[in-house]
């Protein structure tokens, strides 16, 4: 037998343990459900899902009014928690290869979101639009975990580890099905507002952070040694230790190259970074697939905690386009903003991972879908620069991540410019530039009122392969300008769209993409909520 034999079968007894405890807690929470609340049905069932035998399974059809979609999610929840568990007791050094250690650790981080994005899905007080991005970030880190397995070779057989074989990614899918069901049918206007319309994360005085010259920070990182820290990762343990609550924190780095690799964890929310101007400060790394990181891993500068601004600072990634994925900021951060920052990189630059994100006032630069993820973002007034590639490469600018049609999730590039970087602009009748691939089945990303340049080709959009996802893809482009802006030329695929309806349009907006966009006004972003 070989190894890896021998590590899937030390998977699998687990599993089968994990499948009965399973059972036995859904079927005893449904019987006490049911006691509590009566038999009466609600007109959504588990046929209108996308995998209903699986959705059966786990609910017995036996849900009551109100309650399939908490049943659904508790159900759904318990099984990420037992796949958790499982993975958990692994050790690391059983696994076949360094590819499948480095995926394995991303799978436990990623299903650890998972739980805490399906519990906040469950609290009374959040709206569906709430719920639906959570849940849509589930799915995204379901497709991480698996991504993370392939991109590095590994020889580990994926189907058998618990991040797979308890079909969790089939449950998120129902979920926002039954989410999306349920939010259609209920009041608008469930928004977590205080009276003055701010969400109630957002503390008064933070509307006047982004635009005021001079930030009261809490901690200073100066390379000289003038600031508290000389580094920034320093910086941001220090200030895990000393904060309290869940108050903005700003963090002042100062002029100068920081060479580090920094990650913002779940438990520091509310994070602010200000550096002294997108050309003074920069953080910078190196890492990449090539030499062993995932995608997910490589990032030079990683934000998970919500409710994340940076402003004036530059992220970068030097690996350079023969080293292919390599990310310069990845966020992961729900109601995060980045206002006057720089992202520079080559394939992979900015990966707006998953949940809400705005951008305002920013410049991008790479190569090879440098602009991915499965995020409701928005990117308004940026500069997005394409680079040279290596000889073999086309260029694309966006490879957006959604696998599934009920997800909230797409890129907006509004009010912005797509031109060729100087090192691009001299060769560039030598390459091919478009505006995205479909990286996943339904890709969705929408151009609004941007200058787009002689750079992109007259057919717009590139194949990812063969005819994936052309028919359910949603690309859109509208009243854009510059040479690159024609339509007439652009691919007739079936998930393509000239859109000429203003109110079609309007749904990209900050204002109506985001799920309401009163807690990007109050960070002081200056910013356009409608077209």
């Amino acid at each position: 037998m070989s190894s890896t034999q021998a590590n899937a079968v030390a998977v699998l007894p687990h599993q089968t343990m994990a499948r009965f405890d399973l059972h036995c807690l859904v079927t005893f929470f449904l019987s006490l459900l049911i006691a509590t609340c009566g038999a009466t049905y609600q007109a959504f069932t588990c046929e209108q899902t996308p995998y209903p035998q699986l959705c059966s399974s786990m609910v017995l059809q036996t849900a009551p009014k109100f309650g399939l979609r908490e049943v659904a999610i508790e159900a759904t929840l318990a099984r990420v928690q037992l796949a958790h568990r499982f993975a958990s007791t692994v050790e690391p050094s059983s696994l076949p290869d360094p590819a499948a250690r480095a995926a394995w650790s991303d799978c436990l981080e990623l299903c650890e979101d998972t739980i805490e994005q399906l519990n906040r899905s469950l609290s009374q007080d959040c709206s569906h639009e709430d719920s639906q991005t959570w849940l849509s970030a589930a799915i995204a880190n379901q497709q991480a975990c698996r991504d993370g397995f392939v991109e590095l070779g590994s020889s580990f057989p994926f189907p058998s580890s618990p991040f797979l074989s308890y079909n969790i990614s089939d449950a998120v899918s129902n979920l926002l099905a039954i989410n999306k069901a349920f939010g259609t049918a209920a009041p608008a206007g469930n928004r977590k507002l205080l009276s003055h319309g701010f969400p109630t994360w957002v503390a008064a005085a933070d509307r006047r952070l982004l635009q005021s010259s001079n930030v009261n920070a809490d901690l200073v990182v100066a390379k000289d040694g003038s600031g508290d820290y000389k580094t920034i990762s320093e910086a941001v343990a220090a200030a895990a230790k000393r904060r309290s609550g869940t108050s903005r924190y700003v963090i002042h780095v100062k002029v100068g190259v920081y060479k580090e690799n920094v990650e913002i964890s779940k438990s520091m929310k509310n994070l602010m970074i200000v550096g002294d101007g997108m050309d003074s400060t920069v953080v910078t790394g190196s890492k990449n697939v090539v030499d062993g990181s995932t995608t997910f891993r490589s990032a030079t500068f990683a934000v998970v905690a919500n409710g994340f601004i940076a402003r004036d600072i530059t992220f970068e990634n030097t690996a350079g386009p023969s080293k292919h994925q390599a990310v310069a900021l990845r966020s992961g951060s729900d109601n995060s903003v980045f206002y006057r920052c720089g992202f520079k990189g080559y394939q992979d630059t900015l990966y707006v991972y998953s949940k809400r994100q705005f951008y305002r006032n920013c410049d991008v630069y790479g190569t090879v879908d440098f602009i991915f993820g499965d995020a409701v973002a928005v990117l308004q007034n940026c500069n997005i620069y394409a680079r040279k590639p290596m000889s073999s490469q086309k260029i694309t600018v966006t490879a957006q991540g959604r696998t599934d049609p009920n997800e909230n999730t797409g890129i907006s590039i509004h009010n912005s410019v797509i031109a060729a970087a100087s090192d691009l602009a001299a060769v560039q009748s030598s390459f091919k530039s478009y505006l995205g691939r479909p990286w996943k089945e339904y890709s969705r990303t929408v151009i609004m009122k941007t200058n787009i340049g002689s750079l992109i080709a007259p057919a717009g959009w590139l194949e990812w392969s063969g005819s994936f996802a052309l028919n359910t893809l949603y690309y859109g482009e509208y009243m854009n300008t510059g040479a690159g802006s024609s339509t007439s030329g652009r691919v007739k695929w079936g998930g393509y769209h000239v859109i000429t309806s203003s109110s079609e349009a309007s749904k990209f907006t900050a204002g109506n993409f985001l799920s309401g966009d009163s807690w990007i006004a109050a960070t002081g972003v200056p910013y356009t909520s409608g077209l």
